[in-house]
């Protein structure tokens, strides 16, 4: 049985990925001045507007990060934080409020956060706090096996396996692959996907996605009853079990 690697540098300099973080903020302002600045990095933006509404989008969808005010209406902060890390005990949390004082930091804490920034704050460094904490979860699951169904992959020795066959795949097939797998269940247009891989601007006068995808599919799908590349007719591409 080989040892799996983690995919980190294709994720962290290449944005192979698209990382999904749940903003929790009554401020409407705050809202907007984050979200605005987050999605211009290449983040998917999921908003809540309180803590009843934030902390069941928590637990019900898979969230990469989670931003969270402690003042707010239904449930405060710290309840909110604690109801997520009962449920979901790696989900990174950062909370992000007026609140400065030293309880108030150490009750955020012990309620199960990972990081702490105070308003006003200068959006570089939430940035910066938002890496960091991706970093480190990302960190994590690449200590986990890269699986799909019964599609392996070990990213250092770019070997693939689907069940007990080894699949040789050239190196942008490869690439390719990690790049849908590290997003698996998500649709890929054809744009994410030749930036992503070629580090190209999809045009539609350009192919080059769909033959490769076919290149793929001949290779990971063909002879096996349960396919694992998807067309989504009008958007792109998802690698999911059927």
């Amino acid at each position: 049985m080989f040892e799996f690697n983690s995919i980190l540098n294709i994720v962290l300099y290449r944005q192979t990925i698209l990382m999904d973080i749940l903003i929790i903020e009554d401020d409407l302002k705050v809202m907007s001045f984050i979200k605005k600045g987050l999605e211009e990095h290449g983040y998917i933006i999921t908003a809540a507007y309180d803590g009843q509404t934030g902390r069941n989008a928590a637990v019900k969808k898979d969230f990469d990060l989670v931003i969270l005010d402690i003042m707010l209406p239904h449930f405060n902060g710290f309840q909110v934080c604690r109801y997520i890390r009962e449920h979901k005990k790696e989900l990174p949390i950062l909370i992000l409020t007026a609140l400065a004082g030293i309880n108030d930091k150490i009750e955020a804490f012990e309620s199960g956060a990972d990081d702490y920034l105070t308003k006003p704050f200068h959006f570089e460094e939430l940035l910066i706090r938002v890496k960091a904490l991706i970093r480190r979860q990302l960190t994590i699951i690449s200590s986990k096996p890269n699986i799909l169904g019964d599609l392996a992959i070990n990213s250092a020795e770019k070997r693939v396996f689907r069940k007990d066959k080894e699949i040789f795949l050239s190196l942008k097939e490869f690439t390719l692959l990690e790049v849908l797998i590290a997003n698996k269940g998500r649709v890929l247009s054809r744009a994410f996907i030749a930036q992503s891989v070629w580090g190209i601007d999809f045009t539609t006068g350009s192919n080059v996605v769909d033959v490769y995808i076919n290149y793929l599919r001949n290779k990971i799908d063909k002879g096996f009853s349960k396919k694992l590349i998807h067309t989504v007719t009008g958007m792109g591409y998802v690698l999911k079990e059927e």
